[in-house]
């Protein structure tokens, strides 16, 4: 559209406009030339900032193309140091008395890169690795650097899966496996006496616990992991009778990936240590209380309970268990157990985001300028043009009812024939002017009719985006999961255009029309020609790389990992050109070599034919495997 909602335009009203500072966790800013800027601690207490822009700069000196997916590694230390620094001070101001150890779950992000940077950066916190699957657990035993991390083992376990764990358990980690199921026991129980490697094991329970938002499935008596009370006693009883009771030493709980109220997470943490004072009564020796993962990513900045967001602070979230753990332990004189948590989610989500540039726009305006139909013009063309003429905010309903329905008898008109396209298109722009000038006088009429209230949203123009969702943000079509979106330049110009974006698939739900704050559309700003748009999603660290597909077989993005100096300069540090054409086709089973040979023969039959030339043939078969060894998207 062509108005903007905006009275004016300043910084600070772009950075209200996009939430930035709200969600942004003090890691993003705007400069004063509309630019956005990372902002990070370096070297412990030192605030740098780097333009957004510099650094895709950076990218297109190194033929780097969009999109891609850009990795900050200060940001993921600085998180790592976050959490663990958050839990040292509750610990310290309690008097709690035992210590605290995080585990990263792989699954959030399996990435080579991400794990190895955890594994490096966790290192001095003894920050260890959570496996849910054979191949994260050789992941696990292959990165951390310390016998003193700890390993988490999740999931269902095969043969295979608990002599890995035991294996580590010798190369002196504190492996735990973590019984989900009372049918591991036995396998747990046979395997370590065969190996003579004394288990150290944990059992998951399932809370009555409920938590709020897209998760809440998670939780509860319809979770689909962990053990009730009944299984508990079966498990416990299992064990008593292979005389390893003592092997019972830790209990582990799991409210959701995303658990945005402190109440569900205090209150749960309080019904777990009622199962673990419980499983000391019954002769475990225990130790550990694993709180699982659930600490929250505010990617909307409402501080709220919504789905999107979470009402608490990191410091809040670590008091919370710390005091929750001792209220109800401290009253029996038990022993504080070493605290453990599994926060993947809010320890990778902000270390990455997702950039892409804009291709082309379609508009909802009209495309040429509206003129009064010639006297020997269809009537209902003329009787279209009439309503622009006496549209005001009294009849403003009255109008928009005769535009669509006039519009509604033309398109009946062209496809019974009695009109012709130019007609119609005419007829379409008239049209199109209509309901923009309707729109424009919405704000101004003081009953405004509910049907009128979305036009700002149906007239949105869609920007087209060079990326695909399936492949780069799965969560934004699978589970409507809200990421924060905006451009990276040009804030200090006022966006006039409200838009929804879309992918280059071909498909309907290859959009984006959920944006933080309930919008669904976004500000934007016209496009300049032989000028790059770019926008930026953040806080894509979580979840998003794993779980892509090969929709349209569009592949893996360019990767750029970047590592900020104190001197403002910054290094980069890995580059991972995104998937060719030829990777992708091998990915569902094409061979490229037997695809070149095959259009080989295709195009040799042209030369006999006489279709085309010996040179034309090498210009075309020249064509074809640049294309295999070629970039998935879109390439100026």
């Amino acid at each position: 559209m062509k108005s903007s909602p905006f009275e004016h335009w300043d910084i600070e009203t772009a950075k209200e406009t996009y939430g930035i500072d709200h969600w942004g966790n003090g890691y993003f800013d705007v400069s004063d030339d509309g630019e956005v800027m990372i902002t990070c601690p370096v070297n412990g207490s030192d605030t740098v900032k780097v333009p957004l822009m510099d650094v895709i700069s950076g990218m297109k000196d190194r033929e780097l193309d969009m999109p891609v997916l850009l990795r900050i590694e200060n940001l993921l230390d600085q998180s790592i140091s976050n959490i663990n620094e958050a839990f040292r001070s509750a610990i310290k101001a309690a008097e709690y008395q035992n210590i605290y150890r995080g585990v990263f779950p792989i699954k959030v992000n399996q990435q080579c890169h991400v794990v190895e940077e955890i594994a490096q950066f966790g290192n001095r916190y003894n920050h260890g690795l959570e496996a849910g699957s054979k191949p994260e657990l050789i992941i696990a035993m292959a990165s951390l650097p310390s016998d003193e991390s700890y390993i988490v083992c999740n999931g269902y376990k095969d043969e295979e899966f608990i002599d890995l764990g035991l294996r580590a358990i010798q190369l002196g980690w504190k492996c735990f496996f973590v019984v989900e199921t009372p049918s591991e026991v036995p396998l747990i129980i046979r395997r370590s006496k065969e190996l003579g490697v004394k288990p150290m094991i944990g059992t998951r329970i399932k809370l009555s616990t409920t938590v709020e938002g897209h998760w809440e499935n998670d939780s509860g008596d319809r979770s689909i992991f962990g053990l009730n009370s009944l299984q508990l006693v079966e498990v416990i009883d299992q064990l008593k009778a292979a005389d390893m009771i003592d092997c019972l030493e830790m209990l582990h709980f799991h409210l959701g990936s995303q658990i945005p109220s402190i109440h569900n997470i205090r209150q749960g943490v309080q019904e777990a240590c009622r199962y673990y004072i419980s499983m000391i009564n019954e002769g475990a020796p225990m130790g550990y209380l694993d709180t699982g993962g659930g600490l929250a990513v505010d990617y909307d900045g409402a501080q709220h309970r919504g789905t999107h967001s979470k009402n608490y602070t990191m410091d809040e979230y670590c008091v919370d268990i710390v005091e929750a753990v001792m209220q109800t332990l401290d009253p029996l004189n038990i022993p504080h157990p070493v605290l453990m948590s599994e926060s993947g989610r809010a320890t990778v989500a902000y270390s990455s985001l997702f950039l892409f540039n804009t291709l082309d726009v379609a508009h909802f305006d009209p495309v040429f300028k509206v003129e009064k139909p010639s006297d020997d013009s269809d009537e209902t063309l003329k009787n279209l043009f009439e309503v622009t003429e006496r549209l005001n905010p009294k009849n403003v309903q009255e109008c928009y009812n005769d535009a669509i329905f006039y519009r509604d008898e033309i398109r009946h008109l062209f496809n019974r024939g009695q009109v012709n396209l130019r007609v119609r298109a005419q007829a379409e722009n008239v049209f199109l002017s209509i309901v923009q000038g309707v729109q424009s006088i919405a704000p101004s009429v003081e009953h405004l009719p509910e049907e009128l209230t979305n036009l700002r949203e149906d007239l949105a123009d869609i920007y087209y985006g060079n990326f695909s969702v399936f492949q780069s943000l799965p969560d934004a079509w699978a589970i409507g999961q809200v990421f924060p979106i905006m451009p990276v330049h040009r804030l200090n110009e006022m966006p006039t255009r409200e838009a929804m974006i879309a992918d280059l698939t071909c498909d309907c739900d290859g959009k984006i029309d959920n944006f933080i704050g309930g919008r669904k559309t976004l500000p934007l700003h016209p496009l300049k020609k032989d000028e790059e748009y770019y926008m930026g999603v953040f806080l894509v660290g979580a979840y998003q790389e794993t779980l892509s597909d090969l929709h349209n077989l569009f592949g893996d993005t360019n990767v750029v990992s970047i590592r900020i100096n104190a001197d403002g300069s910054y290094d980069f540090m890995r580059e991972l050109h995104g998937d060719s054409i030829a990777d992708v086709l091998s990915y569902v089973e094409y061979d490229p070599k037997s695809l070149r040979d095959k259009f080989r023969n295709t195009v040799e039959k042209a030369v006999r034919r006489g279709k085309i030339s010996v040179s034309t043939r090498q210009q075309i078969l020249a064509a074809f495997s640049a294309s295999l060894s070629g970039y998935t998207y879109y390439e100026n």
